[in-house]
């Protein structure tokens, strides 16, 4: 029997959340396993693991084969580095002390980055707040620019209509009192040219 730890779906439709589960790998996805050892919530940014990491190691050491989802949630919570330096003391590498150590500092180091992008995930929301905010600002001052501007319309017009101006005189529109071109007069024909026609 192939025993795997493994993911089991639970909730409703878009809502889902998963236990992580040693099952034999022949039984169904959500069906009869042999022992819940976490929750797996990936709906929550990041996403929310619980894990019991003794039972989890245990399993590791008895054989269980993590599926890919469940190799990386064991390697977030420190599982699989805790099994790498066990073996490295049964190996005889380094004493019990020294893997101890090592662990701890993976575990700071973890704790730190995962500390690291939870704030950077509350600056990012907040720096989003203060876009919108800033955005919604503008959008309020250049409402309440065209509202004043009407109002200013508004207030001339009705001081227009209150005291009317008196209406300037027409002028009669000047007309063109340039001459227009006399017509072409023909000019009397010159002796010389009397001449020249006989």
């Amino acid at each position: 029997m192939a025993v795997r730890i493994r993911l089991a779906r639970k909730g409703r439709k878009r809502t889902a959340y998963y236990h992580v589960v040693v099952a034999d790998s022949r039984s169904p996805r959500d069906g009869r396993y042999i022992e819940k050892i976490g929750i797996y919530n990936p709906i929550t940014n990041p996403a929310t693991i619980e894990l019991d990491f003794n039972k989890a190691l245990d399993w590791l050491q008895n054989g269980a084969l993590p599926t890919e989802t469940c190799r990386a949630i064991l390697s977030v919570k420190g599982v699989l580095i805790k099994k790498h330096l066990l073996e490295g003391v049964k190996k005889g590498a380094f004493d019990e002390a020294e893997a101890t150590k090592r662990f701890e500092a993976w575990m700071k180091q973890n704790e730190e980055k995962i500390e690291a992008r939870k704030s950077g995930l509350e600056k990012s929301k907040d720096d989003k707040v203060d876009i919108r905010l800033a955005a919604e600002k503008k959008i309020n001052e250049a409402r309440a620019a065209r509202l004043a501007k009407r109002q200013a319309d508004l207030a001339a017009k009705a001081e227009a209509e209150a005291n009317p101006k008196p209406a300037p005189e027409e002028q009669a529109p000047v007309e063109n009192t340039a001459e227009a071109p006399a017509p072409d007069e023909v000019a009397p024909e010159t002796p010389s040219e009397e001449k020249s026609a006989e």
